[in-house]
């Protein structure tokens, strides 16, 4: 291998990931020279990231750094973009995009009127603005995003992240319906990954697996559904768009919290901010959510719709902020 022109162990390592670049990095003073070229991060970059660091709300010095130290730089530090509506991050391990969008991004029912919905900075927020819900009885909260925006070939999977405060009224113990699916592309299908399932917004919810959970960063998400964005058959494809949507519009009780000392309970909690966020899940957890479902659908069906995710390396996911 010391035999090999740097280039051709760089070409060699460009069809690795960027965690294998890492390691390989250790194994000589050839492959740390070609673990760090400009010419093999350009390859984990994704094709359009000048375009995407030229909306960045607060520019930065990208030209002064180096394609690796780019690289890091998108990975550890969320960029806000889009006058501050969404941020965009590629997961370290894969380079695949992520993005979150931020509450004003989202559609809220009742989300103009000042009695319903409040909107203010809050700290440890990434966007300027959050929406805290003051009292509603009609929960109704909607995004979308363009697929053409997300790195192609690869399953995502969409969470509502979220924060409480101390005490609520109306979530405790009590299913929103949560559904995502890709629509606008092969005459308006949408993914088989798509059914509406039933999620806690409660972190105490009882009686299923999609409730809220910690997030390491002072948030809590819950999972809202999975989908494969494909590949665009041709360069002027207009693609599609990933549609997801949180309601509880049918028991229709009053949704509300106060502001008071207390601690966790499983009936006074209270919603506070809510996002949408993309980011990557292990092969391992792609490989599970394949086998499940199959266990629970008819293998041509499966075949149809999702053969094309076993050659997808990771898994994506995207958050409501």
């Amino acid at each position: 291998m010391e035999r090999l022109p740097e280039g051709c162990i760089s070409d060699i390592l460009s069809l690795t990931s960027p965690a294998d670049v890492c390691r390989s990095s250790l194994v000589s003073t050839l492959f740390k020279s070609a673990a760090d070229s400009d010419a093999l991060w350009e390859r984990f970059l994704p094709a359009d990231y000048q375009d995407i660091i030229s909306r960045a709300l607060h520019p930065f010095p990208s030209a002064a750094l180096s394609k690796k130290g780019l690289f890091y730089r998108l990975s550890d530090n969320p960029l806000l973009i889009d006058g501050g509506l969404k941020t965009f991050q590629l997961e370290k391990s894969s380079g695949k995009k992520c993005f979150m969008l931020g509450a004003k991004e989202l559609g809220i029912a009742w989300g103009d009127n000042p009695n319903h919905w409040r909107w203010e900075g809050y700290p440890g927020s990434r966007f300027p603005e959050v929406a805290e819900l003051q009292w509603v009885c009609w929960f109704d909260i909607r995004g979308k995003l363009d697929t053409r925006l997300l790195s192609p070939k690869t399953l995502y999977a969409a969470y509502l992240v979220l924060k409480f405060k101390e005490r609520a009224y109306g979530f405790s113990n009590q299913t929103v319906k949560a559904r995502v699916e890709v629509v606008g592309r092969a005459g308006g299908n949408s993914s088989v990954c798509s059914e509406e399932i039933l999620i806690y917004l409660d972190p105490n919810g009882e009686g299923g697996e999609h409730f809220a959970r910690e997030r390491g960063d002072g948030w809590m998400e819950v999972e809202m559904g999975h989908f494969y964005n494909e590949e665009l058959e041709e360069e002027n494809d207009e693609g599609g768009e990933v549609h997801m949507s949180v309601l509880e519009t049918e028991r229709l009780g009053t949704k509300r919290g106060l502001v008071v000392q207390g601690g966790h309970t499983n009936s006074n909690l209270k919603l506070e901010i809510l996002k949408v966020d993309i980011r990557s899940i292990t092969k391992t957890e792609e490989d599970t959510f394949l086998s499940s479902q199959m266990a629970s659908t008819d293998l041509a069906a499966v075949s149809t719709s999702c053969a094309k995710i076993a050659s997808a390396g990771t898994m994506e996911s995207i958050e409501f902020a």
